[in-house]
């Protein structure tokens, strides 16, 4: 559990299909973390702000000749200022294609906030006042066009959860992911040592704790170099 004084991130997530995010912020290394009071994660249906009683629509066609439909200003409005009242957001952000694309920088950047808002994006987006006027940032997850947001959101959630102090069994672990240092990992190896005559490198083997590391750089650059020099630019 969280210590008194502990920092306790919170995240609402905005969205208009809340089943889809049961799964993804209820198992593994995010649940850990909402088990032991590290972190807050509350999913907010945005139907329930609608101002239609009866059919609770949040979405209407787009002025003008564009095709599909938009959600409205209004209930997302009502939501964000709902939660604004209540206590003050660090970014309110909204899970977008043509929003900045999401790494491992920025998923640091957010692990150091207090309190977010996730606005998952539907249908043919959101009325553009709302990005106008609430959004604080646009964060896309890749170059590619999904149903909705939810999925984008659970992606974010669970990249920046898992820096949480705390939330890890060995914190140092986080530090050696892939593109913490603009690097990707070094391979891993497990017992047994020798399968199929598949044998690990020796130098794994040789308990010599900085030839290891220097290996391991060399490896990281040598992988990165290989599968992905954008990285190094």
């Amino acid at each position: 559990m969280a210590q008194p004084g502990q920092f306790i991130m919170r995240i609402d997530i905005i969205t208009v299909i809340p089943e889809l995010l049961d799964g993804p912020l209820s198992l593994s290394i995010i649940k850990r973390a909402q088990d032991k009071g590290l972190a807050q994660i509350h999913v907010h249906n945005l139907r329930e702000y609608s101002t239609d009683t009866k059919h609770r629509r949040v979405d209407d066609y787009a002025f003008g000749f564009s095709a599909g439909m938009v959600l409205q200003i209004e209930p997302i409005d009502r939501i964000i200022s709902q939660l604004k009242a209540e206590r003050s957001y660090d970014e309110v952000i909204y899970t977008s294609p043509d929003g900045e694309t999401f790494n491992q920088k920025i998923a640091n950047q957010l692990s150091l906030q207090e309190n977010l808002i996730i606005l998952c994006g539907h249908y043919k987006g959101i009325d553009h006042r709302i990005r106008e006027h609430l959004i604080t940032r646009e964060i896309s997850i890749g170059d590619y066009v999904l149903t909705g947001g939810e999925l984008a959101a659970a992606v974010i959630s669970d990249a920046v959860v898992r820096l949480l102090p705390g939330v890890l069994s060995d914190e140092q672990s986080a530090l050696s992911d892939s593109f913490q240092d603009d690097l990707l990992a070094p391979p891993v190896y497990t017992r047994p040592a020798e399968y199929k005559g598949w044998r690990v490198p020796d130098i794994l083997l040789s308990g010599h704790e900085r030839k290891i590391a220097e290996w391991e750089h060399a490896q990281a650059v040598e992988r990165t170099k290989r599968l992905r020099p954008d990285l190094l630019k």
